[in-house]
Protein backbone atom coordinates (compact mmCIF):
# COMPACT_ATOMS: atom_id res chain seq x y z
CA UNK A 1 0.00 0.00 0.00
CA UNK A 2 1.26 3.43 -0.86
CA UNK A 3 0.43 6.98 0.25
CA UNK A 4 -0.24 9.29 -2.52
CA UNK A 5 -0.42 13.23 -2.18
CA UNK A 6 -2.63 14.64 -5.06
CA UNK A 7 -1.27 17.01 -7.09
CA UNK A 8 -3.40 20.12 -8.30
CA UNK A 9 -2.38 22.44 -10.78
CA UNK A 10 -4.34 26.00 -9.69
CA UNK A 11 -5.06 28.66 -12.15
CA UNK A 12 -3.04 31.79 -11.10
CA UNK A 13 -5.80 34.62 -9.54
CA UNK A 14 -8.87 32.62 -9.82
CA UNK A 15 -11.24 31.55 -6.56
CA UNK A 16 -10.01 28.16 -5.73
CA UNK A 17 -12.67 28.09 -2.90
CA UNK A 18 -15.42 25.52 -4.27
CA UNK A 19 -12.25 23.41 -4.56
CA UNK A 20 -11.31 20.58 -1.19
CA UNK A 21 -7.64 21.36 -0.94
CA UNK A 22 -7.01 18.86 1.65
CA UNK A 23 -4.23 16.11 1.56
CA UNK A 24 -5.99 13.23 1.95
CA UNK A 25 -4.48 9.42 1.74
CA UNK A 26 -5.32 7.81 -1.16
CA UNK A 27 -5.45 3.59 -1.27
CA UNK A 28 -3.81 2.44 -4.25
CA UNK A 29 -4.89 -1.25 -5.58
CA UNK A 30 -1.97 -3.08 -6.12
CA UNK A 31 -3.13 -4.96 -9.23
CA UNK A 32 -4.24 -1.87 -11.38
CA UNK A 33 -2.14 0.71 -9.68
CA UNK A 34 -5.27 2.97 -9.68
CA UNK A 35 -6.61 4.56 -6.72
CA UNK A 36 -9.69 2.83 -5.27
CA UNK A 37 -11.47 6.06 -4.51
CA UNK A 38 -11.16 8.15 -7.51
CA UNK A 39 -11.82 11.77 -6.78
CA UNK A 40 -12.25 14.27 -9.77
CA UNK A 41 -10.74 17.41 -9.75
CA UNK A 42 -13.43 20.32 -11.44
CA UNK A 43 -11.91 22.81 -13.30
CA UNK A 44 -14.20 25.65 -13.77
CA UNK A 45 -13.62 27.02 -17.12
CA UNK A 46 -16.46 29.72 -17.11
CA UNK A 47 -14.81 31.11 -14.60
CA UNK A 48 -11.66 31.54 -16.81
CA UNK A 49 -11.17 35.38 -18.17
CA UNK A 50 -12.38 35.54 -21.63
CA UNK A 51 -9.39 36.83 -24.38
CA UNK A 52 -11.17 39.41 -26.54
CA UNK A 53 -9.60 40.04 -29.57
CA UNK A 54 -10.60 43.60 -30.76
CA UNK A 55 -8.72 43.46 -33.53
CA UNK A 56 -10.58 40.83 -35.04
CA UNK A 57 -13.12 42.66 -36.94
CA UNK A 58 -12.78 46.50 -39.12
CA UNK A 59 -9.15 46.58 -38.04
CA UNK A 60 -7.84 49.15 -40.65
CA UNK A 61 -4.78 51.06 -40.05
CA UNK A 62 -4.83 53.26 -42.90
CA UNK A 63 -8.63 55.08 -42.61
CA UNK A 64 -10.51 57.43 -39.90
CA UNK A 65 -13.78 55.39 -39.99
CA UNK A 66 -13.46 51.84 -40.62
CA UNK A 67 -17.52 51.05 -39.61
CA UNK A 68 -19.04 53.24 -42.73
CA UNK A 69 -20.76 49.76 -43.63
CA UNK A 70 -21.32 48.49 -40.12
CA UNK A 71 -24.86 48.15 -38.99
CA UNK A 72 -25.87 48.55 -35.13
CA UNK A 73 -29.21 48.09 -33.67
CA UNK A 74 -30.36 50.43 -31.19
CA UNK A 75 -30.33 50.61 -28.28
CA UNK A 76 -27.05 48.69 -27.71
CA UNK A 77 -24.75 48.45 -24.61
CA UNK A 78 -21.25 49.52 -23.55
CA UNK A 79 -19.79 48.02 -20.37
CA UNK A 80 -17.01 49.19 -18.33
CA UNK A 81 -14.15 47.18 -16.03
CA UNK A 82 -13.68 50.18 -14.25
CA UNK A 83 -15.40 53.24 -12.91
CA UNK A 84 -12.68 55.87 -13.12
CA UNK A 85 -11.01 56.97 -16.44
CA UNK A 86 -7.81 59.14 -17.07
CA UNK A 87 -8.46 62.66 -18.34
CA UNK A 88 -7.11 63.32 -21.72
CA UNK A 89 -5.07 66.15 -20.86
CA UNK A 90 -2.83 66.90 -17.36
CA UNK A 91 -4.65 69.70 -16.06
CA UNK A 92 -8.38 70.69 -15.30
CA UNK A 93 -10.54 70.16 -18.40
CA UNK A 94 -12.57 73.26 -19.82
CA UNK A 95 -14.36 72.29 -22.31
CA UNK A 96 -14.90 75.07 -25.11
CA UNK A 97 -17.45 73.22 -27.48
CA UNK A 98 -19.53 70.48 -26.52
CA UNK A 99 -21.31 67.76 -28.50
CA UNK A 100 -24.24 69.33 -30.76
CA UNK A 101 -25.46 71.27 -33.48
CA UNK A 102 -22.70 74.16 -34.29
CA UNK A 103 -22.64 76.97 -36.69
CA UNK A 104 -25.25 74.58 -39.15
CA UNK A 105 -23.67 71.43 -39.03
CA UNK A 106 -22.98 68.77 -36.54
CA UNK A 107 -20.28 68.62 -33.96
CA UNK A 108 -19.51 65.18 -32.82
CA UNK A 109 -16.88 65.45 -29.94
CA UNK A 110 -15.98 67.62 -27.47
CA UNK A 111 -13.42 70.15 -27.49
CA UNK A 112 -11.14 71.03 -24.29
CA UNK A 113 -8.81 73.54 -24.15
CA UNK A 114 -5.46 73.20 -24.13
CA UNK A 115 -1.70 74.46 -25.18
CA UNK A 116 0.22 73.69 -28.20
CA UNK A 117 2.42 71.08 -26.36
CA UNK A 118 0.66 70.27 -23.68
CA UNK A 119 0.44 66.07 -23.55
CA UNK A 120 -2.32 64.06 -24.54
CA UNK A 121 -2.74 60.58 -23.18
CA UNK A 122 -5.40 57.81 -23.70
CA UNK A 123 -8.49 57.99 -21.34
CA UNK A 124 -8.74 53.68 -21.10
CA UNK A 125 -6.40 50.86 -22.27
CA UNK A 126 -6.32 49.70 -25.54
CA UNK A 127 -4.52 49.18 -28.78
CA UNK A 128 -4.01 52.11 -31.29
CA UNK A 129 -6.15 51.53 -34.60
CA UNK A 130 -5.03 54.95 -36.41
CA UNK A 131 -2.28 57.42 -36.28
CA UNK A 132 -2.05 59.92 -38.96
CA UNK A 133 -3.25 62.75 -40.65
CA UNK A 134 -6.75 63.45 -41.38
CA UNK A 135 -8.66 66.04 -43.50
CA UNK A 136 -10.30 68.32 -40.60
CA UNK A 137 -8.94 66.29 -37.86
CA UNK A 138 -5.29 67.23 -38.63
CA UNK A 139 -2.82 64.82 -36.67
CA UNK A 140 -4.71 62.00 -35.13
CA UNK A 141 -5.01 58.99 -33.00
CA UNK A 142 -7.51 56.72 -32.79
CA UNK A 143 -7.72 54.01 -30.18
CA UNK A 144 -9.98 51.17 -29.80
CA UNK A 145 -10.89 49.70 -25.94
CA UNK A 146 -11.98 46.67 -25.23
CA UNK A 147 -15.38 47.17 -24.76
CA UNK A 148 -15.76 47.88 -28.25
CA UNK A 149 -15.58 52.18 -27.83
CA UNK A 150 -12.99 54.20 -29.69
CA UNK A 151 -11.81 57.42 -28.65
CA UNK A 152 -10.41 59.95 -31.04
CA UNK A 153 -7.68 62.44 -29.84
CA UNK A 154 -7.37 65.35 -32.80
CA UNK A 155 -5.75 68.66 -33.65
CA UNK A 156 -2.38 66.71 -32.48
CA UNK A 157 1.15 68.76 -32.82
CA UNK A 158 3.03 65.61 -32.27
CA UNK A 159 2.74 61.68 -32.28
CA UNK A 160 3.76 59.72 -29.19
CA UNK A 161 2.55 56.32 -30.48
CA UNK A 162 2.08 54.43 -34.00
CA UNK A 163 -0.47 51.85 -35.27
CA UNK A 164 -0.82 48.62 -33.34
CA UNK A 165 0.97 49.74 -29.73
CA UNK A 166 -1.07 48.81 -26.92
CA UNK A 167 -1.47 51.51 -24.43
CA UNK A 168 -2.38 51.82 -21.06
CA UNK A 169 -4.79 54.43 -19.39
CA UNK A 170 -3.13 57.67 -18.87
CA UNK A 171 -0.12 56.59 -21.58
CA UNK A 172 1.09 59.59 -23.55
CA UNK A 173 -0.09 59.59 -26.99
CA UNK A 174 0.93 62.77 -28.36
CA UNK A 175 0.98 66.01 -28.20
CA UNK A 176 -1.65 69.00 -28.68
CA UNK A 177 -1.77 71.57 -31.13
CA UNK A 178 -3.66 73.17 -34.12
CA UNK A 179 -3.25 70.56 -36.89
CA UNK A 180 -6.14 70.01 -39.49
CA UNK A 181 -9.36 73.00 -39.33
CA UNK A 182 -8.44 74.01 -35.59
CA UNK A 183 -9.65 77.62 -34.49
CA UNK A 184 -7.05 78.03 -31.76
CA UNK A 185 -5.08 74.91 -29.86
CA UNK A 186 -7.36 72.28 -28.38
CA UNK A 187 -8.15 68.85 -27.88
CA UNK A 188 -11.15 67.77 -30.15
CA UNK A 189 -12.44 64.14 -28.66
CA UNK A 190 -14.96 61.75 -29.87
CA UNK A 191 -16.20 58.58 -28.38
CA UNK A 192 -17.28 56.50 -31.09
CA UNK A 193 -19.20 52.79 -31.18
CA UNK A 194 -18.97 50.65 -34.57
CA UNK A 195 -18.28 53.91 -36.02
CA UNK A 196 -20.87 55.92 -34.31
CA UNK A 197 -20.42 59.05 -32.77
CA UNK A 198 -21.97 59.16 -29.03
CA UNK A 199 -22.06 62.46 -26.83
CA UNK A 200 -18.82 61.74 -24.99
CA UNK A 201 -20.69 63.31 -21.69
CA UNK A 202 -23.45 60.53 -21.36
CA UNK A 203 -19.86 58.48 -20.98
CA UNK A 204 -18.09 60.69 -18.89
CA UNK A 205 -17.54 63.17 -16.42
CA UNK A 206 -15.25 65.36 -17.07
CA UNK A 207 -15.47 66.78 -14.01
CA UNK A 208 -12.12 66.77 -11.28
CA UNK A 209 -12.90 63.23 -10.36
CA UNK A 210 -12.79 61.44 -13.70
CA UNK A 211 -15.79 58.94 -12.99
CA UNK A 212 -17.14 56.95 -15.80
CA UNK A 213 -21.22 57.43 -15.21
CA UNK A 214 -22.44 54.21 -15.21
CA UNK A 215 -20.36 50.62 -15.87
CA UNK A 216 -23.20 49.63 -17.53
CA UNK A 217 -24.78 52.07 -19.99
CA UNK A 218 -27.46 51.94 -22.92
CA UNK A 219 -27.06 54.29 -25.42
CA UNK A 220 -30.55 55.58 -27.72
CA UNK A 221 -30.50 57.16 -31.11
CA UNK A 222 -30.71 60.59 -28.59
CA UNK A 223 -26.95 60.21 -27.77
CA UNK A 224 -25.52 59.41 -31.08
CA UNK A 225 -27.95 62.79 -33.14
CA UNK A 226 -25.94 65.86 -33.02
CA UNK A 227 -29.22 67.61 -34.42
CA UNK A 228 -30.66 67.07 -30.31
CA UNK A 229 -27.99 68.85 -28.53
CA UNK A 230 -26.76 72.63 -28.57
CA UNK A 231 -22.92 72.70 -28.92
CA UNK A 232 -23.06 75.48 -26.18
CA UNK A 233 -24.20 73.37 -23.29
CA UNK A 234 -24.46 70.11 -21.65
CA UNK A 235 -27.75 68.02 -22.53
CA UNK A 236 -29.62 67.30 -19.29
CA UNK A 237 -28.21 63.51 -18.68
CA UNK A 238 -30.66 60.79 -18.10
CA UNK A 239 -28.62 57.51 -17.86
CA UNK A 240 -29.85 54.21 -19.24
CA UNK A 241 -28.27 51.19 -17.08
CA UNK A 242 -30.72 48.42 -18.37
CA UNK A 243 -32.57 47.00 -21.01
CA UNK A 244 -36.04 47.85 -19.60
CA UNK A 245 -34.94 51.63 -19.41
CA UNK A 246 -33.61 51.83 -22.50
CA UNK A 247 -36.50 50.12 -24.74
CA UNK A 248 -38.76 52.38 -22.30
CA UNK A 249 -37.00 55.61 -23.33
CA UNK A 250 -37.45 54.53 -27.08
CA UNK A 251 -41.09 55.46 -26.83
CA UNK A 252 -40.88 58.32 -24.98
CA UNK A 253 -38.27 59.76 -27.80
CA UNK A 254 -40.73 59.82 -30.66
CA UNK A 255 -44.12 61.47 -30.33
CA UNK A 256 -46.45 62.34 -32.98
CA UNK A 257 -47.89 65.83 -32.94
CA UNK A 258 -50.91 66.94 -35.31
CA UNK A 259 -50.35 70.56 -36.65
CA UNK A 260 -53.44 73.04 -35.97
CA UNK A 261 -54.51 76.05 -37.40
CA UNK A 262 -51.77 78.89 -36.68
CA UNK A 263 -49.26 76.56 -35.74
CA UNK A 264 -45.89 77.49 -36.85
CA UNK A 265 -42.52 75.61 -36.88
CA UNK A 266 -41.33 77.89 -34.21
CA UNK A 267 -44.76 77.71 -32.33
CA UNK A 268 -44.26 73.65 -32.46
CA UNK A 269 -40.33 73.72 -31.37
CA UNK A 270 -41.45 75.80 -28.31
CA UNK A 271 -44.37 73.43 -27.33
CA UNK A 272 -42.76 70.81 -27.03
CA UNK A 273 -39.13 71.74 -26.07
CA UNK A 274 -37.49 71.04 -28.90
CA UNK A 275 -34.62 72.96 -31.78
CA UNK A 276 -36.53 73.78 -35.29
CA UNK A 277 -33.71 72.04 -36.56
CA UNK A 278 -34.63 68.26 -35.00
CA UNK A 279 -38.08 69.14 -36.59
CA UNK A 280 -36.88 69.61 -39.98
CA UNK A 281 -34.75 66.23 -39.85
CA UNK A 282 -37.31 64.02 -38.00
CA UNK A 283 -39.28 64.73 -40.94
CA UNK A 284 -37.40 65.06 -43.88
CA UNK A 285 -39.16 69.18 -44.62
CA UNK A 286 -37.83 72.11 -45.15
CA UNK A 287 -37.63 75.61 -42.99
CA UNK A 288 -40.35 77.53 -45.92
CA UNK A 289 -42.17 73.57 -45.74
CA UNK A 290 -45.86 74.27 -46.33
CA UNK A 291 -47.69 73.08 -43.06
CA UNK A 292 -50.72 71.91 -43.46
CA UNK A 293 -53.96 71.67 -40.42
CA UNK A 294 -53.77 68.15 -39.77
CA UNK A 295 -50.42 66.98 -40.84
CA UNK A 296 -48.05 64.40 -38.62
CA UNK A 297 -45.26 65.49 -37.38
CA UNK A 298 -42.43 63.08 -35.76
CA UNK A 299 -40.99 65.16 -32.41
CA UNK A 300 -37.82 63.63 -31.17
CA UNK A 301 -36.43 65.30 -28.02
Amino acid sequence: MFTLLPLCILAQGQDHSEYDLSLNQVEINSTTGLPYNWIPIPLNLTKAEKVVDIKAENWRNDIYNPYRDAVVKFPFQVHFEDSLYKAPILKDMVITSRFGWRRGRAHKGIDIDLVTGDEVVSVLDGIVRFSGYNTGHGRTVVVRHFNGLETTYAHLSRYAVKANDTVRKGQLLGKGGVSGNARGSHLHMVVRYKGIAINPEYIFDFGPETRIRSQELWVTRKWTSAYNHSSRQRSKLELLTSEEEALASLEKEKKIYVVKRGDTLTRIANRNGISIRSILVANNIRYNSMLKIGQKLVIEP
